[in-house]
């Protein structure tokens, strides 16, 4: 299945030397080749344990600003990401029965997957693609991705609809990343998170606005930023801030029951 693309390049295609965050093997869904693949049902998000942020567009940074603290990525990028946990391999937002936490945004990152665009080469054209994991897909079952007639069924036409979306919003965040980067308002900050009685977690290898700086920002960058729309997310990052607090009640809360 595919798509015209845009021209701009948007750093996601699976590449076997550069996979995507969850991806094993995602492969473009062909009609003949996989007439009868399915996904399989309530596979959950048991594919995001272990992982503590996701990358995150900025169309959703309002949503995402009540639940978790973004921070942007310190490899000059300055991606924005949402911090799901505080320590090493822990998401604290997956459930035991691998669903999430009730009542939370869930990142479209996560929603997207096992679904991603691919570019076709020498064409204008993104192509959908599927992880191809038996966890995830099975040649048996009810929700397949082409009918008996080899057309896309609704859950395949959905997935295209939700990549082309989720492939422009990431363009946008693209060039908001590339004009923060540049701005020289980033920067690297350490978070001390208190969890028990007597210990603290170092928390690092993030990036955040410095407000004192955003203060300091010429004019002619901020009116630009204003045109743009931008300057909503960048509050959105600063407002989120608050959720630190929130992860640490409940890495708090997951402490109380490994020490019970």
């Amino acid at each position: 299945m595919a798509d015209k693309k845009d021209n701009s390049a948007n750093g996601e295609n699976p590449q076997p030397a550069n996979m995507p965050l969850f991806y094993k093997q995602p492969l473009p869904l062909d009609a003949k080749k996989h007439e009868k693949l399915a996904l399989k049902e309530n596979f959950g998000f048991e594919f995001t344990r272990g992982v503590n942020a996701v990358p995150v567009n900025l169309i959703e940074m309002a949503q995402i600003c009540h639940f978790y603290p973004i921070a942007f990525s310190p490899d000059g990028r300055a991606t924005p990401v949402a911090i799901m946990g505080l320590r090493d391999n822990e998401n604290l937002f997956l459930q035991a029965d691998s669903s999430w936490e009730k009542n939370c945004y869930i990142p479209a990152y996560i929603r997207r997957y096992p679904f991603i665009f691919s570019e076709v080469p020498d064409t204008e054209q993104l192509t959908l693609c599927v992880d191809m994991d038996d966890k995830i897909v099975s040649e048996k079952g009810a929700q397949r991705f082409f009918d008996d007639e080899g057309k896309p069924t609704k859950l395949a036409e959905g997935a295209l609809n939700f990549c082309k979306s989720y492939h422009a919003a990431a363009q946008e965040t693209l060039k908001f990343s590339e004009a923060l980067a540049k701005s020289g308002i980033l920067v690297d900050r350490e978070t001390q998170i208190r969890v028990g009685e007597d210990k603290r977690i170092n928390f690092s290898g993030f990036q955040i606005i410095d407000e004192k700086k955003l203060k300091e920002l010429d004019d002619k960058t901020f009116l630009e930023w204003r045109e743009k729309g931008w300057l909503p997310f960048v509050y959105a990052h600063l407002l989120s801030g608050a959720q630190w607090d929130r992860l640490a009640f409940m890495l708090n809360q997951i402490m109380e029951k490994e020490a019970a």
